[in-house]
């Protein structure tokens, strides 16, 4: 474990789902100790040494919010951070990420039964490489996967209709409440692996690079991000010739999917979309639409890129544009990095079943996290891997 590890650690920062349900002021005063408190961990160059584990608080709920990411960016800046950790500035951060994580090994005993995995639209895929992995070590656990959007995960976790809940978004307090008025003990969060955000545009769109606040202001109708002016046309985004009196035509995902959640809460600055936004069911139907648009503009994962779009490389600012690259997210400089998670009912104290506790070994491996990078992902490091099991109550080399 190093520095990096806890900057990516708190790049994405565990939340605890307690804190949420505070007000404003004393979240944002508690969002600053825990800042101070991975950059203090991190000068020491090993784990972060604040237990993200407690009683009855669930662990690892991250936060996306752009103003915690700006104050820990900043004490990171502050305090001399660089990419010192297992994944270096040269060769590819994916794969040495990977490389850094043990290959999983089949366990001793019978592991059988029914996976179900309901969540994620934009996880759907993932989830899918890895239950045909994990049943190449298990042929006998049988999968069921539906992917109808995160806001499924929590009922069906809350009414044991699903071994795993995977979502791109924190869990809301009245989920959180519903949840532990059920089963007296809040659910358990686990990261497992990093996603970038992605603005596409068509293949032939010459944008150079976009602003949070031109994004705020293309994408919501209060503009919290602080630009006066509506944006609605590609010309008022400085393009020329064609373009200039194009209309922008907007696309998205709809309200139960967590891309939708995590995007208006930190691209739109908590704001409301536009009633001009045409959602779609699914992540891959954001990019198909806007490949086949000419003057369109969408979000998406950054899985889900195709030859026929283009990522727009995002500013703070009046900032440099920071492409969507691996290293970038590493970094934390990518404005729009997010940890991806499989939520669980683990009572806190006991141990997970064989099945739903290899399925978790093997997502966190070397072996699992492979799978994610060819799903277009990020993989987590060796430092998140052990946090996100120890969360669940298993146990590392």
């Amino acid at each position: 474990a190093s520095a990096s590890d806890a900057k990516i650690w708190a790049a994405c920062r565990p939340r605890d789902p307690a804190l949420i349900k505070r007000s404003h002021s004393t979240d944002t005063l508690w969002r600053a100790i825990l800042a101070v408190d991975f950059v203090w961990a991190a000068t020491r160059c090993g784990p972060c040494h604040r237990r993200i584990h407690a009683a009855k608080r669930p662990q690892v709920l991250p936060t996306n919010s752009s103003p915690t990411r700006r104050l820990v960016f900043g004490l990171a800046v502050a305090c001399g951070w660089f990419w010192t950790g297992p994944v270096g500035l040269r060769g590819d951060a994916s794969e040495s990420a990977v490389a850094n994580l043990p290959p999983y090994a089949r366990a001793a005993g019978e592991v059988s039964g029914s996976l179900k995995s309901v969540g994620s639209d934009t996880m759907n895929n993932l989830v899918a490489l890895w239950a045909e992995g994990f049943k190449k070590f298990y042929p006998n656990v049988r999968e069921g996967i539906e992917g109808k959007g995160s806001a499924s995960a929590p009922p069906a976790l809350m009414e044991g209709t699903c071994s795993f809940g995977p979502m791109s978004r924190d869990w809301k307090p009245s989920e959180i409440d519903a949840f532990e008025e059920r089963h007296g003990y809040p659910p358990t969060v686990v990261p497992v692996a990093i996603d970038m955000l992605v603005i596409f545009v068509h293949r032939d769109n010459p944008l150079a690079s976009l602003s949070l606040e031109q994004i705020d202001a293309m994408f919501s109708r209060n503009r919290k991000g602080g630009l006066t002016d509506d944006i609605r046309t590609w010309g008022d985004l400085g393009l020329t010739g064609e373009w200039q009196d194009k209309p922008i035509s907007l696309y998205g995902r709809n309200a139960s999917s967590g891309t939708y959640g995590f995007f208006k809460e930190v691209a739109l600055f908590k704001g409301d979309f536009k009633t001009t936004v045409k959602e779609q069911p699914g992540s891959s139907a954001v990019v198909q639409s806007v490949a086949s648009d000419r003057y369109g503009v969408g979000y998406s994962g950054v899985g889900y890129r195709t030859a026929d779009v283009r990522a727009v490389p995002i500013r703070i600012r009046s900032g440099e544009p920071i492409p969507a690259e691996p290293l970038r997210a590493y970094a934390g400089e990518y404005p729009l990095t997010r940890f991806l998670l499989l939520s669980v009912n683990h009572r806190p104290g006991s141990g997970l079943d064989p099945l739903r506790r290899e399925f978790l070994r093997y997502v966190l491996s070397g072996t699992g996290q492979h799978e994610v990078t060819k799903d277009g992902y990020l993989p987590v490091t060796p430092a998140v891997a052990r946090r996100s099991l120890a969360a669940a109550g298993i146990e590392t080399p």
